[in-house]
């Protein structure tokens, strides 16, 4: 396993990391939900991606029973959590970025995951609501007080970002180290445009989710959807009505036989492309079984095979590279 920085920080994640976002407390049985914890971990994963909105919690309470039961050393892996959506609360004061929800939500993570602090805290979505210098004094406060050590966004804009950025250098506060959002081949318009600026200003890190589009670039939606997919699962009917196009779909068939040509399967192929881009700080891959992770990990080995000239047939194939916006 290789670990890059998280962006300027000098924190080093894994380039492969774990997510629990609908399989932990949800999808999957506790044995195997351990199973691939620890499988990850012995394979060089440091980071362990999680919510408070997970699962209603369920997912971060899997996960700390895990990190109880295996007894790993804190400093040997990261965790994190995410704070906007609210465990399962429909109440004002249980969701949102202003000072009483982002605070009581970071104890509620700190005690389902059962550790002291949290390594990465994200905000999940940008809150119209609640001031930006309310979030940003709130983030700044927790790492004063050791409750977490870095903090960031998930599906933020640039420009919001910035804001923020604005905000902690105005007061010489901690600003967002990272930002999470969702990139992979058929959705590349934030990380090789949008966020340019970000990289190049700020040093921006980012911890990538959906490599495979939701399962789109894996192929298995060639002959449509079985019912035990989980594109059919109703909190997930967003992601189908965007991702179950006929465009997309015949994309990720000429995906797969490319990889097929390489000697790889669709799945890695694509985790290696997303491993291309020097400004991915560590890609998050998620799974069901563990066959599905182990070779999902292998990905690493296969950024070898993407050669100049693999990555034009692959532009020729997806035909979406963004235009650069304008700084």
């Amino acid at each position: 396993m290789e670990y890059r920085q998280l962006g300027r920080s000098g924190l080093q994640l894994s380039e492969l990391s774990f997510g629990t976002w609908i399989t932990f407390g949800n999808q999957i049985p506790y044995p195997t939900a351990k199973d691939l914890f620890v499988a990850a971990y012995d394979a060089g994963v440091n980071f362990f991606d999680n919510a408070e909105v997970y699962a209603h919690g369920e997912s971060e309470r899997v996960m700390g029973r895990i990190l109880s039961e295996v007894g790993w050393s804190r400093d040997s892996y990261t965790v994190s959590s995410k704070v906007f959506f609210g465990a399962g609360g429909k109440l004002p004061t249980q969701r949102g970025l202003h000072r009483k929800h982002i605070v009581e939500a970071c104890h509620q993570a700190l005690e389902r995951l059962r550790v002291d602090y949290l390594d990465l805290y994200f905000c999940h979505r940008p809150d119209k609501q609640t001031p930006i210098e309310e979030t940003v004094w709130t983030m700044h406060q927790l790492i004063m007080q050791g409750k977490t050590l870095y903090w960031g966004t998930s599906e933020w804009s640039a420009e919001e970002i910035m804001d923020a950025q604005r905000v902690a250098d105005q007061h010489h506060l901690i600003g967002p180290t990272m930002e999470q959002p969702q990139y992979n081949l058929l959705h590349r318009e934030k990380m090789e445009s949008e966020f340019l600026r970000l990289f190049e200003r700020i040093g921006l890190g980012t911890t990538i989710w959906s490599p495979l589009a939701s399962g789109i670039l894996t192929n298995k939606y060639r002959d449509g959807l079985r019912d035990d997919f989980r594109l059919n699962r109703d909190e997930l009917s967003w992601l189908k009505d965007r991702n179950i196009v006929d465009e997309k779909l015949a994309a990720a068939g000429h995906l797969a036989d490319l990889a097929s040509e390489l000697g790889i399967t669709p799945a890695q192929m694509s985790i290696a492309w997303c491993l291309k881009n020097p400004h991915v700080s560590t890609v998050m891959l998620g799974a069901t079984r563990l066959e599905q992770l182990h070779e999902n990990l292998k990905a690493a080995e296969a950024v070898v095979l993407l050669t100049a000239e693999v990555m034009e047939r692959i532009e020729d194939i997806v035909k979406n590279k963004p235009e650069l916006a304008p700084f």
